[in-house]
């Protein structure tokens, strides 16, 4: 009963370590709003949430996460807000001001820019204005470091050779 108990509290501690490593290899790293970035009328560059990202706090696009939740890691739901151009003008949009929750990777433009209706970008000042159109950035990865793999197998490994000696033992 003992080493049932000691097996299922090891299984526990590994399961429990590699949680906690996974998430302590995100970091949030900072936010910005949508009209921060320059206005449209400059027809500038359509980003992806990802690439603002990087334009903003350095590093290749594909190293983030963007969240439209907050700056916590378990809330990251890989979207960004974008502004749409010329937004008053679909059925999403009723009001100004607008705007539109796309994958964090994705957006629409017109050979990538801003510049035609439709055309999507995370960071330019044009329809999405305001506080509630912020983004967060994290680096980092969703899977766990090998380190905890590996102290993770060598925890069942270490459970599986107690149970063996046990065995043995007993007989």
């Amino acid at each position: 009963m003992k080493l049932k108990m000691l097996v299922a509290a090891a299984a526990l501690a590994a399961a429990t370590l590699v949680s906690s490593a996974a998430s302590a290899a995100i970091t949030y790293v900072g936010s910005w709003q949508v009209d921060q970035g320059p206005s449209w009328t400059t027809v500038p560059s359509a980003y992806t949430g990802q690439q603002a990202a990087a334009l903003l706090f350095g590093g290749a696009a594909s190293g983030y996460m963007i969240s439209t939740v907050d700056n916590t890691v378990a809330n990251i739901n890989r979207k960004s807000w974008v502004s749409v151009w010329f937004a008053g003008s679909f059925p999403d949009c009723s009001g100004f001001p607008c705007g539109r929750q796309v994958a964090d990777n994705s957006v629409t433009s017109t050979g990538g820019l801003y510049q035609n209706p439709g055309d999507e970008s995370a960071y330019v000042r044009d329809w999405a204005i305001g506080a509630q159109f912020t983004n967060y950035a994290f680096t980092g990865s969703a899977a766990p470091e090998p380190a905890a793999w590996g102290l993770m197998i060598s925890g069942f490994g270490m459970a599986g050779a107690m149970i063996r000696r046990r065995k043995v033992v007993a007989a």
